[in-house]
């Protein structure tokens, strides 16, 4: 289970911690979200290749080594979503639901699209109030 949350930084150690952080934190639930996934959202709209997207997103904390863990979705990235139109994340959604990750496991383009809608309200929301987001995810059982 995956979830994405807007906090301040100073507030990871707490967000890791949490047992459900969307009951604390405003932000959403997302299975199958996983840092890959992230990183090549990043990859998108920052214009990196996957790889130098990957190393974007180093741990912040982990609560053990079996998780859960948090990153930290670069702040380039967040301040991008936000600025981006209807059309714009309508377009972005339609890209990453084309990658392999997202196609190896049958995502559907609508099912993305909504992702990167839900996260582009959460950018919007870290932009205003000068908060990070957060991935935070804990290895399904």
């Amino acid at each position: 289970m995956s979830s994405v949350v807007v906090a301040d930084l100073d507030e990871a150690a707490d967000i890791v911690g949490s047992e459900r952080p969307v009951d604390d934190w405003k932000g959403f639930e997302a299975r199958g979200l996983d840092q890959a996934k992230f990183a090549m959202l990043h990859a998108l709209l920052s214009g990196q290749y996957f790889d130098e997207a990957q190393r974007d997103f180093g741990l912040l904390h982990a609560e053990s080594e079996e998780g859960p863990w948090l990153l930290r979705f670069p702040a380039a990235s967040v301040k991008r979503l936000a600025e981006l139109d209807e059309a714009g994340l309508e377009a972005v959604g339609e890209e990453l639901a084309a990658t392999e990750d997202f196609e190896a496991e049958a995502w559907a383009v609508e099912d993305v699209q909504k992702i990167v809608t839900q996260l582009a309200d959460l950018a919007g929301m870290a932009v205003a109030q000068d908060k990070a987001v957060f991935l935070w995810i804990v290895a399904d059982e």
